[in-house]
């Protein structure tokens, strides 16, 4: 079993261990015992600090980051999210679902809502508030941040509560650019899902255009 550290969480990233979330804290055991040699803990963002972009996730999936520990890293949300960074020249290597492939981001900067896993992929609310002081430290760490790109709904909700907006000014839509009271950029996107791509609600044109948007924003 990969050791896992009982340190004191950081400013934007939780222990190893962090038990802030009974209920995720008593998942990640279960898992760790079926699974020993996954991850099986709180996923770190991926990234330089100095991006201008961050994209925002919901949460690790079961066999992407929860397995792997690198955002979006494994499953078939990945496969679209990497493939598309690296038409943007926002990533550049071989992404081929592992963390120690070499894949390389510029300009850009991977986080989720809430880093644990939690079940069925659906974290209650207090989970959300819990986590929500690392992505709000992380946010407020990057001084060159420009666009904020939301991967579905409730990862726009949580991105809103983080900031101090009001959900009801910031109507969640595909291909949105919403300008904050800060002058940042909050994008939006449907989540990179299989769910969302096999029923044709996402298309790979569709997410293109969400990053045709952005890299317009970022000139």
């Amino acid at each position: 079993m990969p050791e896992h550290s009982t340190s004191q969480t950081s400013e934007y990233a939780p222990a190893q261990d962090c038990n802030l979330c009974p209920r995720l804290v008593e998942f990640r055991q279960r898992n760790r015992e079926t699974w020993p040699d996954w991850h099986n803990a709180p996923v770190q963002s991926f990234g330089d600090m100095d991006a201008r972009l961050l994209i925002v996730g919901l949460a690790p999936g079961l066999r992407g980051a929860n397995r792997t520990g690198r955002p979006f890293t494994g499953d078939y949300a990945g496969d679209l999210l990497y493939q598309t960074l690296s038409k943007f020249r926002f990533a550049t290597g071989t992404y081929d679902k592992r963390p120690d492939d070499g894949l390389e981001l510029h300009d850009c900067r991977i986080a989720n809502g809430v880093r644990c896993l939690p079940p069925e992929n659906k974290p209650i609310g207090s989970e959300v508030n819990n986590c929500r002081r690392f992505l709000s430290a992380e946010i407020t760490a990057m001084d060159n941040l420009k666009v904020i790109l939301a991967l579905g709904g409730v990862a726009h909700n949580t991105i809103l509560a983080t900031l101090g907006e009001r959900r009801a000014a910031y109507k969640f839509s595909h291909c949105a650019f919403h300008h904050l009271i800060d002058g940042r950029i909050l994008a939006n996107s449907y989540h990179c899902s299989r769910y969302n791509t096999n029923t044709g609600r996402l298309t790979e044109q569709m997410f293109e255009d969400v990053f045709d948007g952005i890299c317009e924003r970022l000139k």
